[in-house]
């Protein structure tokens, strides 16, 4: 049987890792089919912070193909990704295509292979925020409808497959990126040295991410997310940020934000991203994925948001939607 998978964001990669390795497992036990997987990076996330490192260090094989799309306007990604991958599923014929999450690397490959009728693995399906202001809804949504096997991390999304019609083909599999946390903690407390470089101390400090479009592309938004965390860091405690390279943009464009007491540094790797976070005294984010291992990690969660596609989080009480207002944020 022939798999090809498609990836191009930072979380795909970490979850495919999970899933090779497991085909990797399949094949060596000698049992049937044997699968052969086939990695198309579509280069939505293409620098060494965001890519290639992961690569190396979740040893995962080198991508078959690397599309090289690059960033740009959510239409004209999707589009270049859509013809490529059309091009490559023409070549390749694979009997299956599988996706990751919610990106535009996901609806691309997604529609691709429906449009050529070859079978969809949706892995991360039935997830939905219900924030249609987000473009990641959208992915979610419509890769959903076009698979043909929807593998849910939890209850709540065979619940939301189930309200939207879809009961065929969806499986209650778990989290694969939990899985990933499993794996690799252990791996991060041995080889990673991000608090020594940092001069860290464990639980004296918050890690924050801001990433999403909704955030970053909004400037009072932005400016008031970033100022509630100068904030905290000036009366509370310091605040680590790795710099989504959409936000350095943007703050790249102003020198109205806040900055003074943040400790700003580039992306980091995934080993030292776990550590970061196990390590944390709280953890401020706008990424579904990160609030996860927030509460993997037993560490409290402010999300910049007024929603999240992961509500059982925030049922158990480790999660706290404070949105984008600066009071709310530093009250929270």
């Amino acid at each position: 049987m022939k798999i090809t998978t498609i990836i191009g964001a930072r979380p795909q990669f970490i979850k495919a890792a999970i899933v090779n390795r497991s085909i990797q497992e399949h094949n060596l036990k000698g049992k049937h089919p044997e699968i052969t997987e086939v990695i198309v990076h579509t280069g939505q996330h293409y620098d060494d912070n965001m890519s290639a490192v992961f690569f190396r260090e979740l040893n995962i094989p080198e991508p078959d193909l690397n599309l090289g799309v690059g960033s740009g306007q959510h239409g004209q990604q999707t589009g270049q990704m859509l013809i490529r991958i059309e091009e490559v599923l023409l070549s390749m014929k694979p009997d299956w295509v599988l996706v990751y999450g919610d990106t535009n690397s996901t609806l691309a490959g997604a529609l691709a292979a429906a449009k050529l009728r070859i079978p969809i693995a949706h892995v991360e399906a039935g997830l939905r925020s219900f924030n249609r202001e987000m473009p990641e809804e959208y992915n979610r949504v419509l890769t959903d409808h076009c698979s043909d096997l929807l593998f849910c991390p939890t209850q709540v999304a065979i619940q939301n497959l189930k309200h939207e019609g879809i009961t065929k083909g969806v499986y209650w599999v778990g989290d694969v990126m939990y899985d990933s946390v499993l794996h690799n903690i252990k791996l991060a407390e041995k080889k990673s040295h991000i608090l020594e470089r940092l001069n860290l101390k464990p639980k004296s400090y918050a890690l924050a991410t801001v990433h999403r479009a909704e955030n970053t592309d909004e400037p009072k938004k932005l400016k008031s997310i970033l100022s509630a965390l100068d904030k905290i860091a000036h009366n509370e405690c310091h605040v680590i940020v790795p710099l989504h390279p959409r936000t350095r943009k943007q703050l790249s464009k102003s020198i109205t934000y806040s900055l003074n007491n943040l400790v700003l540094i580039d992306p980091v790797s995934y080993l030292d991203m776990l550590l970061l976070e196990k390590q944390a005294k709280v953890i401020l984010t706008d990424s579904g994925g990160v609030q996860k291992e927030a509460y993997w990690f037993e560490v409290p969660c402010i999300t910049l948001r007024t929603e999240t596609e992961w509500v059982e989080t925030v049922e158990t009480g480790w999660n706290y939607l404070a949105g984008t207002d600066n009071q709310s944020i530093i009250k929270a």
